[in-house]
Formats: C-alpha cells, structure tokens, sequence
C-alpha cells in the first residue's frame, strides 16, 4: 500500500532570518519573496555550515510499480486528499500491468501524458547536449517548440494532434512565412516527437507524415557566386576602406574628402586591420569554410610547414560535427605565414614598448584571424567601395555565405568533378553541392558545347550517299498496296512464280529475273482501252470487293 508524504530538504539560512529557540531546537524565521512568513528548523550540512530545513509545498507518492520497483513520484498537488486520489490511480495502473493489461511501456507513456511540456523540453535539452549539439542549436530549437505549443495550445504530450498543427502552418503561410522557416517548426517538433517516442513518452509521432514545405519553389534568399573580376574589386576596397574611412571628414566644407590627419601609429593599425579583412575574405574564398567555423581556427591549428599545409577544423566546430583538415593553396600558405609573422613582429614591439617579456613565438590558443561579429555589416559597406551591388536584377543577394558559393562554382568551372567538390565542402548529398553552391551563371555553357565530337556534313559525301540509294520500287509494292487508279493483273502470287519458273525452264537461264510491272497497267488487246480485269474463279466481284482488295489477289486489265 503506498502514502503520499511531503518531502523536506535544506537550504542555506535566508539573510536576515530570524534565530528563535523552541523546544530545545533552533529555529528560523523568516519572509519569502512573497511576502509570506515562514519557519524552518535549523540544521547542520556536511560542510559544517548552517542549513535550514524546509518542507516541500506538494505531497510525494511512494508506491510499487507494476514491474515491483518501489518509485517516489510527485503528485503535484498541495491537498492531501487530492494527492490520494492520484496514488489509487498509479496503483490501480500498477496492478494492470502486473495482470498484463498494459505493458510497462504504455504504463509509462501514461505517466508522461499529463506532464508539462516544459518539463519534457528541459529534458530534451539535455539529451541534446549528450548528443554534442551546439548551443545555438538548442536554443533555436527550445524557441521553435515553445512557440509551436503557445500558439497551438499544447499544455503536454496529451494535447498533441496534427490537425492543429497542420492549420497553424497555414496560417503561416498565409502571414507570409517563408518555406524554410515554417520547415525549421516542423523538423523541431517531428524531432522532439520522435525523441519522446523513443522514451516512451509517446505511443507514436502525430506529426510524422506532416510532409515538408517547397524551399525550391519559395526561395527567400538566393545567392549568387562573385566572378573573378569582382573578388578582385572587394579585396582592394577591402583592404583601403578602414584608412579611407578614418581619413573622410564627415562634416563641414570638406565633408567626404579623405584629408583627416592620422597619426603613423593610426595609420599602421588601420592598414593591419584592412589587411587582416583582406585575408579573411581570401581565405573563405579559397577553403570553402563559413565564416564561425573560420573563427575557430586558432593558430595551433595551422599546418603550413609539412607536406600537405593546411587548416584542421576540430569536430566541436564543424558544421557536420567531425574533424576536418583544409587543404591550403601555396599562394595562401605564403599569406598565412607571412600574417603569422606580422602578428608576431607586432606583439614583440608591444612587449618592448611595455617593458615585458618578449615572446618567442605566438600562443597556440591565439586566433588565426580576429573574425568580427559584425563581418556582415562589414562585407555590406566593402561591397559599396568596390561598386559590386548587393542584389542582382534577378534579386539574388550577396553576403558573407556567399564566398562559400563563389568557392563551389569556381571548383565547378574549373572542371573540378563533383565528387571532388562534394569532399572540398564538405557536404553528405552531391544535390547540395551541384544544385545550391554552384552558380549557373558562371559556368561556360557555351564553351562547354566544343568538347562535344565534330559531325562534318560536306557536298561530295552528300551526293555519294545519295547514289547509294536503291530508287527502284518494291516488287511487292503495287500487289500489295493497290489504289483505284494504278492497278495490276489478275494474276495470284503462285500464278506468277509458276510462269516465271517455266520461263526460266525455256531458255532464259537460270539468272533471269521476273521484272516488276512497275506501272500496273497493261494494254488491252482491242486497243488502248484499258479495262478493270477482275480474278477468275471466284464469285463475281460486288462493290465491296471492288473497293477493298484482298492481299491475295492482284488486279490488272483484261
């Protein structure tokens, strides 16, 4: 028979509690943050210090569960007659499944039903940190679930049903919500449900067969890849814009001239802070990474002194959560080592002038590139200076990403094979790479139609294959095919064969051939006239048989 009870537990003294003795026990006195005045008695914790003992405000069931495990489980409920009630539920449960009316499973399930969605989120939460997801990914999904069950109404698991759902994405798209946002909801709350299948806090997804939204055919935001001549453009404004900025008077009779006077301590700091832009840029562009996973790299982390220089991105950073090495181009090695070395030459001289030791060499846990958070705002204005508009006339957008795109179509346009550029950025699907971070704008369509075989069409050819045409009608042609115009003898097929075989025995040889009546015409013996011979031996011909010969018959005149 299980009790319900209240659970104590302690907590250190509340400041400015008061300290009574009653009954030989010390006691604390003290108001809540709601104004309610409450006591607990004093106790002493494990680390010697002063802790008071507090009872909980709901009452706790202890209980055997069906599979003979003595569980505590909350009630929830402040009234202890109410916390009974739900502890004759949870046995009479027990007892179902001891009988094996219900499964532990379903037992289980049915505790989860009635649970707040919080609580199931918080511990999906943490399934998803043992899962080594990033921060950012949890907390998007935290916010796209608690916003799917606020506006649906879903208190717990109990509430969840698809067609409820399935209109509040309607309504999303009527509001103008973009395809890729509106599968962004589902794919959290298909995931969550999943997971609470697999916990067996739910019997099965309601949302599964929810089918996704067209991305293709709602694009919101559809990047284009630079060409050469405009990467050419932005790392030169690139690298001038932080001088140029500094130096442009923003008021009076010389406002926008660049005739502000800098110090050379300015001026050096600016031109280093262009230059390391420059280099950011470059290097998106020619290793293909986004621009957090950039700002992970951190100087141990370059290889440019072996075989194969390059970038070893740790699987905490990736995207696809595994640990990647870079490849560096020889051009980009010679930049990043002499980045290196200007970084270093630049904290040796602001040790000296500190009086502090000189460093050697830089510390392995320093960044590569000091990636700004507000690069896009950054890029927008280079692409300004560099007269490259940030939307085409077809509405496709440039940023920062889209160096990865200008990466994938100039792999592509190289004549790179796809497999080989599926690898270099690192996608699990070739449709990613060939349909999404390639841009057929840049592609040689045209020039790509040389490599195909030649198929020379001259005049002699022509007429050689002309003469080599047998024009000769077939023989079975007119015997086979009358019309009411061009008709041929009476004579059968084996008519024929017997006169051309007896024929051939009178002389003619053996080589004789039967020469088709071409004309399927023939003279009559009385004159020119030419008259409709009709087959022997058979009924006479009616109108029908006239109209539509039979194939084993052939028409001449008689």
């Amino acid at each position: 028979m299980g009790t319900v009870f209240k659970k104590t537990y302690t907590s250190p003294v509340p400041k400015g509690a008061e300290i009574t003795s009653r009954k030989g026990e010390r006691i604390a006195k003290w108001k809540s943050r709601g104004g309610k005045r409450k006591t607990g008695r004093i106790t002493t914790g494990r680390d010697g210090s002063e802790r008071v003992s507090v009872e909980s405000v709901t009452y706790t069931a202890k209980y055997r569960d069906g599979q003979g495990h003595i569980v505590e489980k909350t009630t929830g409920c402040r009234d202890e007659s109410a916390a009974r009630q739900v502890l004759a539920e949870w046995e009479r449960r027990a007892e179902q499944v001891r009988a094996g009316v219900f499964t532990p499973e379903q037992d289980s399930i049915a505790d989860h039903s009635r649970t707040a969605l919080e609580e199931h989120f918080r511990a999906y939460l943490d399934f998803l940190r043992t899962k080594g997801t990033t921060a950012k990914h949890q907390r998007e999904t935290l916010r796209n679930l608690q916003r799917v069950s606020g506006d649906c109404g879903f208190g717990n698991l109990h509430d969840f049903e698809r067609a409820v759902f399935e209109k509040w994405l309607s309504l999303r798209l009527q509001d103008g919500m973009s395809a890729r946002t509106r599968n962004g909801y589902r794919e959290a709350i298909v995931a969550f449900a999943n997971w609470s299948v697999e916990s067996n806090r739910l019997m099965t997804n309601p949302f599964s067969g929810i089918p996704k939204a067209n991305q293709a055919a709602d694009p919101r935001r559809q990047r284009r890849a630079l060409t050469e001549d405009e990467l050419i453009r932005l790392l030169d404004a690139t690298a001038r814009r932080p001088l140029l900025d500094a130096m442009t008077v923003r008021r009076g009779k010389n406002k926008g001239e660049a005739v502000a006077n800098l110090s050379e301590a300015n001026r050096l700091r600016l031109f280093r802070l262009g230059r390391e832009r420059q280099l950011i840029y470059k290097t998106l562009v020619l290793t293909g990474l986004r621009k957090s996973e950039l700002a992970s790299i951190t100087v141990a982390q370059v290889e440019i002194d072996g075989p194969s220089p390059c970038l070893k991105l740790s699987a905490a950073d990736a995207k696809n959560r595994q640990n990647s090495q870079i490849p560096l181009r020889a051009d980009m090695v010679n930049e990043v080592r002499g980045w290196l070395a200007e970084r270093l030459d630049a904290a040796r001289d602001e040790a000296t002038s500190l009086g502090q030791p000189v460093p050697v060499r830089l510390p392995a846990n320093a960044k590569l590139f000091n990636v700004p958070k507000a690069l896009v705002k950054i890029f927008d204005r280079d692409l300004r200076l560099a007269g490259i508009a940030k939307r085409d006339e077809r509405g496709r957008t440039v940023d920062v990403h889209a160096l990865r795109t200008t990466f994938g179509t100039h792999l592509s346009k190289g004549g790179v094979p796809l497999r080989t550029a599926q690898a270099a950025l690192r996608h699990s699907d070739p449709k990613l790479t060939a349909n999404v971070y390639t841009d057929p704008q840049l592609l040689d369509v045209t020039g790509a139609l040389d490599s195909l075989p030649a198929l020379p069409l001259t005049g002699d050819q022509g007429e050689k294959a002309i003469q080599t045409v047998n024009l000769r009608q077939s023989f079975l042609a007119p015997t086979l095919a009358p019309t009411t115009v061009q008709t041929s003898d009476s004579e059968s097929f084996a008519d024929k064969r017997d006169a051309e075989r007896s024929d051939s025995r009178a002389g003619e040889g053996p080589s004789a051939k039967p020469t088709p009546d071409t004309t399927c015409q023939r003279e009559s013996p009385e004159g020119n006239e030419k008259k409709m011979a009709y087959p022997e031996g058979f009924e006479p011909p009616t109108s029908w048989s006239v109209a539509r010969h039979s194939i084993q018959l052939s028409y001449g005149y008689a």
